[in-house]
């Protein structure tokens, strides 16, 4: 009898610890890591060494803010079980988003060696090497881990990045195909277009990734007009829908796919390769984009009537992957451009300025509120300049044939800026100022600076 309560009480025990790992999975699936941290630490009470209960709540800690907690746990996992290759690759992602890059190739090449036929190693290997600007390095690796499975949809995708950085343009557009499409193309009741004759037909474009990339592809609808009789239709964020809507190009404007008609539909970031784009023919003449002149002049009546006009925009979108590199600290670090008495700077982003940031900089947003895209093209064709992060605002100037100075991160710069050009073949009137050193937008400022000083003197000799 005693033998047999005995039993009961190991099954039970060992019964314990799954069930709680369990319970704390079916949390972290709903995002609840309070109480997914909980279950995974009454596992481990239960079982110290569960080394997948510790690299669980290492990803649960990494939620919750507590990233030194986080690198603890996932280390005793990967000393429990080497094997477990998870917790390698969370650990490395978790550093690399420090900054620790040395220590993250230790780890992925250590997970290599264990695993050299797994895929995940090498991918995330190939994008720390992007990262770190080893590009030939990244090639390798994404190309190593297409060679062990040709329809690995992640590599394939962080190779056309690389490929598309560099310029090599045939490969990359092809490589893009691998990204995940639109969650609006699975309400579209027509085939993909690939290339067919659309003389008649009706093409519904289906705007994908950022506002940014919104703007910067919808040119291609002007190749679709001129090889084609065609009617064009987009969807887009509702953000766009104003500005698209004055577009000429487009016979319809919809925020949502299940309400167009339509004989293809084409994913817009599919349009370069569809029109086998290379560097040496993109279609960049500007302006691209008009502005209703009645909405144009409502809100040049508000900007200042003498002086230089500029517009700053100092921050992109937090949740963006790489926006603590692209967006600067404050409005102060641009204080260098103070010096200028005649320069009035206007606010273009939606997030209002702080007190100490406007006096820094002398800098008033307008009275009225800029609601979309549309409004902040009205006001960009009043400006003389528009000096911007890399965010969508710099695409909306450089789609409207604005002049515009991009200051561009040393860290993980988008791909469509290349590697170093001071110039963009995607938009003749844009200048880029790049960091020499990742954080060090002091230099891009006084960059900035000596720039704005000889177009102001440039201007005055003009006069």
């Amino acid at each position: 009898m005693v033998a047999e309560n005995m039993t009961d009480i190991e099954k039970k025990s060992q019964a314990e610890p799954t069930a709680w790992f369990a319970q704390a999975l079916a949390y972290m699936r709903i995002k609840h890591w309070q109480e997914a941290e909980q279950a995974l630490r009454q596992a481990l009470e239960s079982d110290p060494d569960y080394a997948e209960a510790h690299c669980n709540l290492g990803y649960v800690l990494e939620q919750r803010g507590c990233p030194d907690a986080a690198e603890e746990a996932y280390r005793r996992s990967m000393a429990l079980a080497p094997s477990l290759l998870n917790a390698a690759l969370n650990l490395g992602v978790m550093l690399q988003s420090q900054s620790r890059f040395d220590e993250v190739e230790a780890i992925y090449q250590q997970a290599i060696q264990q695993h050299p036929d797994q895929l995940g190693p090498w991918t995330n290997l190939g994008i720390l090497y992007t990262a770190m600007q080893r590009d030939h390095e990244a090639e390798r690796c994404h190309r190593q881990a297409l060679t062990l499975d040709p329809d690995y949809r992640k590599a394939r995708f962080n190779l056309s990045y690389l490929l598309l950085r560099q310029g090599r343009f045939e490969e990359g557009w092809a490589c893009l195909e691998a990204r995940t499409m639109p969650a609006q193309a699975g309400f579209i009741d027509a085939p993909r277009w690939k290339g067919e004759p659309l003389s008649g037909k009706t093409l519904l474009l289906v705007c994908e990734g950022g506002h940014g990339d919104a703007l910067q592809f919808c040119r291609y609808a002007i190749l679709l007009q001129q090889q084609w009789s065609v009617r064009l239709h987009i969807v887009c964020p509702p953000a766009l829908e104003r500005l698209f809507a004055m577009q000429s190009l487009f016979e319809q404007v919809w925020t949502k796919a299940s309400k167009a008609k339509c004989d293809y539909w084409c994913p817009l970031l599919s349009l370069p390769g569809l029109f086998d784009t290379r560097i040496d023919n993109i279609p960049a003449d500007t302006p691209y984009l008009r502005v209703d002149e009645e909405l144009a002049a409502q809100w040049q009546a508000l900007l200042p009537l003498d002086g230089f006009r500029v517009g700053l925009v100092w921050k992109g979108n937090p949740k963006f992957e790489n926006d603590t590199d692209r967006s600067l600290p404050s409005l102060t670090t641009l204080s260098p451009l103070r010096q200028f008495s005649n320069v009035h700077f206007i606010c273009l982003q939606q997030t209002p300025a702080s007190e100490a940031s406007e006096k820094a900089l002398g800098m008033k947003g307008l009275p009225e509120v800029m609601v979309d895209f549309a409004d902040t093209a009205a006001v960009i064709t009043g400006l003389d300049l528009v000096i911007s992060v890399d965010t969508a605002v710099a695409h909306l100037a450089g789609a409207l044939g604005k002049p515009c100075w991009l200051m561009l991160p040393h860290h993980m710069a988008d791909w469509r800026w290349m590697t170093t050009r001071d110039d963009s073949p995607w938009y003749p009137t844009l200048r880029l100022f790049r960091q020499e050193v990742r954080g060090h937008w002091v230099y891009v400022a006084m960059c900035i600076a000596l720039a704005l000083q000889a177009k102001l003197e440039a201007k005055d000799t003009r006069e």
